[in-house]
């Protein structure tokens, strides 16, 4: 046999989100993302829907992540056992973002955990989509005890400072929830899960409807004069500018969550007593701080620098890298994270990165680069 004769493997189908032909007819330009066919833009494009998600509500689906309920007496307590959250204290339809750590505090995934009302115990998980394989793996693995179901459910997200009255019209309370709510509501006779949070540090909502239910309920929103569809680069472009880590780019397995940035996450019961992976670790870091950190970067260049690009100290040493970058539509101007040693994770550092051949300064930036506006009304535990 030659090789002209060795059959080459086709490439696995993309998977197809419920509003697929929704986009194609709002005329998306789509493209491959964790295995599914997502919607990259629309005819506006990305810098125009990132600007007006800022200025008023863009509407974004995210049905691609893994949603699934855990169920069973003393399950936030099991899932202690791979997470540093403190989730034994989740109140009834509240959410915290935690993550799944490994033995050696590395991070498998980020995700969000609501505690469900009810006498039962259930939690809703929601993972990320290139994860959720691997997640739901590891749940059945290591809480078989506990009844664990994926949900069938397309995910929308409405994301802008105009989501809330839109959003209050159509379900009201919805608009009363504060950051990191939740709350179930009836639409088509199914319920429909509403949590006031997202990606992009705006205030806003995630949507899980029935997969069945989610034209129609896209179509309600779309119909708002405030309310434009967007598309994954709009979301990258925004959770970048709130200086949001990304799981595979900025998050991995080699990542702990205190030098992430995400310290804030784990809760201080669990600092003192541990009970999850990795905690010798990530107790060291927590009390004697950790080698690098992420951090922002602003590369004095007209081109954005790009994910993997060594950064140098001024005497030319390799001292970080970059994990995300682009270009900010509402900063007009390039903007990245990355990771430094620590001795240049002070605002201001001077560093500098090769790009396209030639070497540009770049400097060390708080983080977010533009400011959240979530809701949090006074007294309301935004965690």
């Amino acid at each position: 046999m030659t090789e002209l004769d060795v059959a080459t493997p086709a490439p696995p189908a993309l998977a197809k989100l419920p509003l697929d032909a929704l986009h194609r007819r709002l005329g998306a330009r789509m493209a491959p993302f964790a295995g599914y066919d997502m919607p990259l833009h629309y005819e506006a494009g990305i810098v125009a829907e990132t600007l007006h998600t800022r200025r008023a509500a863009s509407l974004f689906d995210v049905s691609h992540m893994g949603q699934a309920i855990l169920a069973g007496a003393g399950a936030a307590r099991a899932l202690e056992t791979l997470a540093p959250a403190d989730l034994a204290t989740l109140a009834p339809e509240r959410t915290r973002y935690t993550q799944l750590l490994n033995e050696y505090g590395g991070i498998l995934d980020d995700l969000l955990i609501t505690r469900l009302p009810g006498v039962e115990e259930r939690l809703l998980l929601v993972v990320n989509a290139a994860r959720k394989r691997d997640d739901f793996a590891l749940f059945n693995a290591a809480l078989r005890r506990f009844d664990f179901n994926p949900l069938d459910r397309a995910l929308l997200a409405l994301q802008g400072p105009r989501a809330a009255a839109v959003l209050g019209a159509l379900l009201p309370g919805a608009e009363d929830l504060a950051f990191m709510g939740w709350r179930a509501f009836d639409f088509g006779g199914a319920p429909l899960f509403v949590s006031r949070s997202g990606y992009t540090g705006e205030d806003g909502f995630e949507l899980s409807v029935r997969a069945e239910h989610a034209e129609d309920l896209a179509r309600l929103l779309l119909a708002h004069d405030d309310i434009s569809p967007a598309g994954l680069g709009a979301r990258d472009a925004l959770r970048l500018e709130a200086g949001l880590p990304l799981y595979g780019h900025d998050l991995d397995e080699t990542t702990d969550p205190v030098e992430a940035g995400l310290g804030w996450s784990i809760g201080k019961r669990r600092r003192a007593e541990g009970g999850f992976p990795g905690f010798e670790r990530i107790r060291r870091a927590l009390e004697q701080g950790p080698s690098r950190m992420r951090v922002g970067l602003l590369p004095q260049s007209k081109a954005p620098l790009r994910e993997g690009a060594a950064l140098y100290a001024p005497d030319h040493e390799t001292v970080g890298l970059v994990t995300s970058g682009g270009f900010s539509p509402t900063l007009q101007r390039p903007i990245a994270m990355g990771y430094v040693a620590i001795t240049y994770a002070n605002v201001g550092a001077t560093l500098s990165a090769t790009l396209r051949d030639k070497r540009v300064d770049v400097s060390a930036a708080s983080l977010p680069f533009v400011a959240h506006r979530y809701f949090k009304p006074a007294g309301k535990d935004a965690r």
